[in-house]
């Protein structure tokens, strides 16, 4: 019998409808799932399915037409963009595909950026940005400015800034997109390893089926909707 897994995300008759000139677009056509805690999902659709606008909907940085989004036990729908602000600050991690790092900035100073905006003290930040940039095998390269190092390597950085917050859930944009697949499957096995060990929750949009199977498990997403949800493939 297996134990009750708590969900920690729940969405229900989503939709996004577009207004363009007199006709309608629905990227989102009514989409259900619910999300596990400690599991790591893959999004997987091609350019125009809908998957980054899901994603954009899960991070709070778009509003639904219709539907409820429910995550960590709260309603997105229903928050203002105050709110939606303090939710992600307290709750979500980045990883971008361009790894949107400050090029004057230090690998230490770039993942310690998110603890400024949460009002934690220099020592403090600088303390925690280092643990992270441990975990993510660069505690060599914290004084590196990004031109300093490789794509895996800054991706790394991007991964510890989103880790650095201790957020319950991370979103991850075609976050190997910049790389080679031999790195890309380096930093997808990374991700898998963290969050296993702090039993967080990762969303991975992309259009590779190759990571996908990184991912517990796919969902497919086709005009709007899910059209599958299946088991990743790559076992630990």
């Amino acid at each position: 019998m297996e134990e009750k897994r708590k969900t920690v995300i729940t969405v229900k008759d989503l939709y996004k409808i577009y207004r363009v000139g007199d006709s309608k677009v629905r990227a989102l056509n009514g989409v259900d799932f619910s999300i596990y805690k400690g599991e790591f999902c893959a999004i997987v659709g091609t350019s125009g399915s809908g998957k980054s606008t899901l994603l954009n909907m899960l991070a709070g940085l778009e509003k639904p037409t219709k539907g409820e989004i429910v995550i960590a036990g709260e309603h997105l729908e229903n928050k203002s963009e105050n709110g939606l602000v303090k939710f992600r600050r307290e709750h979500i991690g980045f990883i971008f595909q361009s790894f949107n790092l400050m090029p004057a900035l230090t690998a230490v100073e770039n993942v310690a950026l998110p603890l400024t905006f949460q009002g934690v003290e220099k020592s403090e930040r600088t303390k925690r940005a280092e643990e992270v940039l441990s975990l993510v095998g660069l505690e060599k390269h914290k004084k590196h400015k990004p031109q300093q190092m490789s794509g895996g390597q800054q991706q790394r950085v991007g991964i510890a800034r989103a880790l650095v917050v201790g957020p319950e859930i991370i979103f991850a944009d075609e976050p190997t997109g910049n790389l080679d697949s031999h790195t890309s499957a380096d930093v997808m096995r990374l991700m898998k390893k963290i969050i296993r060990e702090q039993n967080q929750t990762l969303i991975m949009v992309t259009h590779d089926d190759h990571l996908a199977e990184f991912a517990d498990r796919i969902f497919r997403i086709s005009d709007g909707k899910i059209i599958s949800i299946e088991e990743g493939k790559e076992k630990e």
